[in-house]
């Protein structure tokens, strides 16, 4: 039997090395300085990541849970407001509603692109909606000009959900900069990944880059003078430092991305039993997961193993179908799309260490599946 890791799912320690000179000189800064928290390797960070999305404003916290929080919490949501997103989704999403205090409203997907349907969002409008949260899964922007039209209309908020979009375009805009504001997760696995957790919020108004300024800090504006209530998110300067360094070969990195799903894509349109992603009209997809959908899941994944391929799956449980979520249900088959594309989905491979001989193999053994 071939070697099951001969083509992991990721590899981290290979994006390290292939990186070590610059994420190195970049901890070695922080070490030297003796400033961990709030300095100014995070305020260049936040600058240069606020350039990159094309905004006045980056603000770096805890996590990107946390940045769906503090951006939720800056825009005044609470207790009896609602969120509209989607199920198909991973709970940190939904958590960052709830610590809001916020009750989340759940609408089906576009079967096509896996995203938020805008044409579901108006019979989930309620007079207790406040904010529309499209997530922008999978590396691609959800559509946005039916979203902020309704929004619009409806004097709704937009907080996008960007955790898996660093770099992805939905008409020449920037994932986070078409709603109010835009959260980011830096965890380790995304396309700008940290050496832990780590989030952003980004945004274009002042004075709300200011309220997450201060809610991530206590409340803080200035020290021991706390304006408002907040908590304690910052992204210390650690991780700012790791990101600043990789910033730059980002761009590089979903490109590599991209090619690899090329290959896929035109390989596997021969395969009429395999539904690969869509890239929606306008959009450029940096592809953080390559999920496509296939018959007897199971089987399928036992089989790519057993030809030395990890697969992994985002996400086998919808949001409405766990157990902590159960509310969110309101009938049996309200979600028809969400629930039919879970039970098929699964993620093959792609990051930019990646060989083209790896690529191959991958192919290859997705192709010798027998349906």
């Amino acid at each position: 039997m071939p070697d099951a890791t001969r083509v992991p799912f990721g590899d981290l320690k290979l994006n390290y090395l292939r990186n070590r000179l610059l994420i190195d000189g970049a901890i070695r800064q922080v070490l030297e300085s003796g400033w961990f928290v709030l300095g100014e390797m995070g305020e260049r960070f936040e600058a240069a990541f606020a350039k990159f999305c094309g905004v006045p404003h980056a603000v770096g916290v805890g996590s990107g849970t946390e940045a769906l929080h503090l951006a939720l919490a800056a825009l005044g949501v609470g207790a009896g407001d609602e969120v509209i997103t989607v199920a198909n989704t991973c709970v940190p999403t939904l958590c960052g509603i709830s610590l809001s205090g916020a009750s989340p409203v759940l609408v089906d997907i576009d079967p096509c692109t896996q995203t938020m349907d805008p044409d579901r969002i108006k019979e989930r409008l309620t007079s207790r909606s406040r904010v529309i949260l499209p997530v922008h899964l999978y590396g691609q922007c959800a559509d946005m000009d039916p979203i902020l039209e309704i929004a619009s209309k409806e004097s709704l908020y937009v907080v996008e959900d960007c955790a898996q979009a660093h770099g992805a375009l939905y008409k020449g805009h920037m994932a986070g900069t078409m709603g109010h504001l835009g959260c980011y997760s830096f965890y380790p696995s995304k396309n700008l990944g940290a050496y832990g957790d780590g989030g952003a919020v980004i945004c274009r108004d002042t004075e709300l880059a200011g309220r997450v300024r201060m809610l991530r800090n206590y409340g803080q504006r200035q020290r021991y003078y706390h304006s408002m209530k907040g908590i304690n998110s910052r992204l210390d300067e650690l991780q700012a430092a790791i990101l600043l360094a990789k910033l730059p070969i980002l761009q590089e990195g979903n490109e590599r991305r991209r090619k690899i799903a090329e290959a896929y894509s035109t390989d596997f349109a021969k395969l009429a039993w395999l539904d690969c992603p869509v890239e929606g009209p306008e959009r450029h997809h940096v592809y953080h997961l390559y999920v496509v959908r296939v018959p007897d899941r199971a089987r399928f994944q036992k089989h790519m193993i057993e030809h030395g391929v990890s697969t992994m799956i985002h996400y086998p449980i919808p949001i409405h179908r766990q157990e902590s979520y159960a509310e969110c249900i309101n009938q049996e088959g309200f979600l028809p799309q969400t629930d039919s594309q879970a039970s098929r989905i699964v993620s093959l491979p792609i990051y930019p260490e990646m060989t083209d001989e790896q690529v191959e193999q991958v192919i290859i053994s997705v192709r010798s599946f027998s349906v």
